[in-house]
């Protein structure tokens, strides 16, 4: 009886796990698998028999490079509608703040989701997340936030649920309640917020509907007490935070997140030593969005060099959303990242993989190519995985294994609505 289910050979590896070599990489490697995680990995001349007497399927990866699944930690990939005039109004001249305060923005969508049955917002979601997983995603985050009432917010986490259990890929969700202020609680700012803690966060805890909590503390957004409450709540529901912090403005959100122990906070180009050396002390982790960045036409980065300098972990995101990134490409943010905010491209595939697991709490299964760690890989077409934030608007990957099994993309993307 064989001691493996399969067995790579003739790889590269970029393990991601912090070995001390550039992307923890295994050269003429081998990696094995066994009851869906990981068994073995190492050099092929350390295996303890020949591939055929250990695994009862060898296959040749003919120098191939195998990094973990990519990890998109931070979207918003459930919505009804979209924002192409928005689109057209910034290209005009308006900025992303005024087109919120003049009805646009988060609440545009919040009626076209609102109006969107359950069955269509999976119909919209399959083709946009197939797209991530057709570049390598095995994890993928999706947000509420586009309802702003308590049925709507569990329809888009439902949703999401769905689209997990549909698609091969593990879907993560988020609440977040506190994303904008719904038009019917105009200039009660504090009563819908109040709704958020005692109705919504209980009725989403009550479902199973969500696995942290999120919000949005922002000059357009909402206040750090508000959002103070609103962590309370989760965490008194047994749900962990995270936070959309110094987008646009330094609240002091990102202290505020780390105080929580929010596993992230997102965004953060705004945010002060401060708030990094805060986010240092709780380990929470810095996702940075260069998609919101480049569509919005930012000109404060984030500061990259004060996450260096305080050891917090960066993580890369695509922020895939109707209004301020519609770029449902986590390889582009790799590129984005390295091109607009001048990372490394090993920082970035890590900020993709390690450090995207750690910012969702899943990191003691995903993330990094580690012996009982879940068999999510990546096989890529490259000669060197700088490769995956050098190339831009191309896609090298020739494989793509889920929990162990190849994904049969022709098969199980093949469904309607699936853009082939």
């Amino acid at each position: 009886m064989a001691d493996w289910d399969t067995i790579w050979i003739n790889t590269s590896l970029a393990t991601m796990a912090v070995t001390g070599n550039s992307y923890g990489q295994v050269k003429n490697g081998a990696i094995a698998i066994k009851n869906s995680r990981i068994a073995w990995i190492g050099l092929m001349e350390t295996l303890p028999k020949k591939p055929e007497a250990l695994a009862s399927n060898v296959i040749d990866a003919t120098g191939k490079w195998i990094t973990p699944g990519l990890i998109d930690c931070h979207t918003h990939l459930v919505f009804g509608g979209s924002r192409v005039g928005e689109f057209e109004q910034r290209l005009q001249g308006a900025s992303y703040e005024e087109i919120s305060r003049n009805g646009g923005g988060i609440v545009s969508t919040m009626a076209a989701t609102r109006n969107a049955s359950e069955d269509e917002l999976i119909k919209a979601g399959i083709p946009r997340l197939s797209n991530l997983i057709r570049e390598g995603c095995t994890t993928v985050e999706i947000k509420s936030g586009y309802g702003l009432e308590t049925s709507a917010e569990l329809k888009q986490l439902f949703a999401a649920r769905a689209l997990g259990a549909t698609l091969p890929v593990n879907v993560q969700t988020t609440f977040l309640g506190a994303h904008a202020l719904p038009p019917e609680f105009k200039g009660r700012q504090g009563d819908y917020i109040e709704k958020v803690i005692e109705e919504m966060i209980p009725a989403v805890a009550e479902n199973g509907a969500a696995d942290a909590v999120d919000a949005f503390c922002e000059n357009i957004g909402f206040t750090a007490a508000e959002t103070e409450g609103v962590f309370k709540a989760a965490q008194a529901h047994g749900l962990p935070v995270k936070l959309h912090a110094e987008q646009l403005s330094d609240q002091g959100g990102a202290a505020l997140a780390a105080r929580f122990g929010a596993m992230s906070a997102d965004h953060l180009e705004f945010i002060s030593e401060d708030g990094v050396r805060a986010m240092a002390a709780a380990g929470t982790v810095a996702v940075l969005l260069p998609g919101a960045f480049y569509t919005l036409r930012e000109t404060q980065l984030p500061p990259i060099d004060l996450f260096r300098k305080h050891g917090v972990d960066i993580a890369i995101a695509s922020d895939f959303n109707p209004g301020s990134s519609p770029m449902p490409s986590l390889l582009l943010m790799l590129n984005m990242s390295c091109t607009m905010f001048r990372m490394t491209p090993e920082e970035a595939l890590a900020g993709a993989t390690r450090n995207a697991a750690r910012a969702l709490g899943v990191d003691a299964d995903r993330g990094t190519l580690e012996v009982g760690k879940l068999a999510d890989l990546a096989v890529w077409n490259i000669e060197q995985p700088a490769e995956l934030s050098y190339w831009a608007a191309y896609n090298p990957l020739d494989m793509l294994i889920q929990g162990g099994t190849v994904v049969d993309f022709e098969k199980e993307l093949t469904l309607p609505g699936v853009m082939a």
